[in-house]
């Protein structure tokens, strides 16, 4: 080993220089205006006042740094640290995209709901409107002539009007009933009057007025009693006051509310115990258009007789006369309230 090299001990020769003032190592400088050697060393540690405040705690596990003063202020808040967001981020840990993309997402969601909701409230409201349509629609009417229609309520027209007369007729009787002097006498009046109402009624005296005549010709199949009963009935239904049947023989039988009706033999009606043979007239005194537009009513008692080959046909009159009888009915059990 040469002499301008001296050992260090570290097994590395340290090139000779001139001595460092202040002595050998580790003693300090004997000159006054010597600097501090801890100034002089990079790695010394700053003082209390020198170095900068630190809020983040040192992460347990990982060695503690101590910051190198070069001569510039090094800001250690400016460097980004494990698990804090980049300058990238929105400060929410999340980067700009995927948090500008969760409410459009959701707003998204919101509206297919919205039209979900929308088209099933369409189709319950298209539902109620179709149901309500189907039941207030009278599938008979429906299928009915516009003229028969008219006629019908033609009809319920003058039949208001009649039981409009009525009732200012039955309210003149009573006021007078009500008068003085004319009391008995309009009270006899009436009286008589409502006799031959009830007379008429029970089949027990004559009748006549403006009517019609209905006459049943049978087909293949004879005209049965069923059928016979279905135009009785349609004829009551339309303000018929006074009915007779007769036969083909000119035998004639008076129609009261207690009058039955079967079928006999050969074609025949057994009518009150009575054989009438075909074809059969029904004479009824009434308003002659509103009955016969009650037995044209589609699938009423026309519609049926001529659906089995038979064949009904009508004949108006000014004057229908009905002149059958029926015999008094002797009750039995039923009396009048005293």
């Amino acid at each position: 080993m040469s002499d301008e090299q001296t050992d260090t001990g570290t097994g590395w020769p340290q090139p000779a220089g001139p001595a460092r003032p202040g002595g050998p190592a580790g003693e300090p400088d004997p000159r006054p205006d010597a600097p501090d050697p801890d100034e002089l060393s990079p790695l010394a540690p700053q003082g209390p006042a020198e170095r900068e405040p630190v809020d983040e705690p040192a992460v347990q596990g990982e060695p503690a740094v101590e910051p190198v003063d070069d001569g510039a202020t090094v800001d250690l808040s400016a460097v980004p640290r494990s698990g804090e967001p980049d300058a990238g981020s929105d400060g929410l840990g999340e980067p700009v995209g995927e948090s500008a993309a969760a409410p459009a997402a959701g707003r998204s969601r919101w509206s297919t709901a919205g039209v979900m909701i929308a088209a099933l409230l369409a189709l319950l409201g298209f539902t109620l409107v179709v149901q309500l349509k189907t039941t207030s629609t009278d599938p008979t009417l429906g299928a009915t002539r516009q003229e028969d229609l008219v006629r019908i309520l033609s009809d319920l027209d003058a039949r208001e009007n009649r039981l409009q007369q009525d009732i200012r007729a039955l309210e003149d009787s009573q006021r007078q009933l009500q008068s003085g002097e004319q009391g008995r006498q309009a009270a006899l009046d009436e009286a008589t009057r409502r006799a031959d109402e009830l007379g008429i009624l029970a089949g027990t005296l004559p009748a006549v007025g403006p009517g019609l005549t209905v006459r049943f010709d049978a087909g293949a199949k004879p005209i049965t009693a069923n059928r016979v009963l279905d135009a009785v009935q349609e004829l009551r239904g339309a303000g018929a006051e006074a009915m007779q049947i007769s036969g083909g023989d000119g035998a004639s039988v008076r129609i009261i509310a207690s009058t039955y009706f079967l079928d006999g033999d050969n074609g025949s009606l057994v009518v009150e115990g009575r054989r009438l043979t075909a074809p059969f007239t029904i004479t009824v005194i009434g308003d002659p258009a509103t009955m016969r537009t009650a037995l044209n009513i589609p699938g009423g008692v026309v519609a049926s007789v001529r659906g089995v080959g038979g064949n009904v046909t009508f004949g108006e009159r000014e004057v229908a006369e009905v002149s059958a009888l029926h015999v008094p009915i002797k009750l039995e059990h039923a009396r009048p309230v005293s």
